[in-house]
């Protein structure tokens, strides 16, 4: 398992200093519904919740 997950998306909570990802397990999906995804864009994070303020 990946000991450091990068992540430049500021406003998710999860979101550490040095662009780490501080969740302790990631999920992401694919946009066909499937396990089926041939780039990256054809995927989401499900992991992302947005740090409250």
């Amino acid at each position: 398992m990946a000991k450091d997950v990068l992540c430049e998306v500021n406003s998710c909570k999860y979101w550490s200093n040095g662009n780490k990802c501080a969740a302790e397990s990631i999920y992401v999906v694919s946009h066909h519904g499937g396990n089926q995804a041939r780039h990256s864009e054809e995927t989401d994070c499900k992991t992302f919740e947005t740090k409250l303020s």
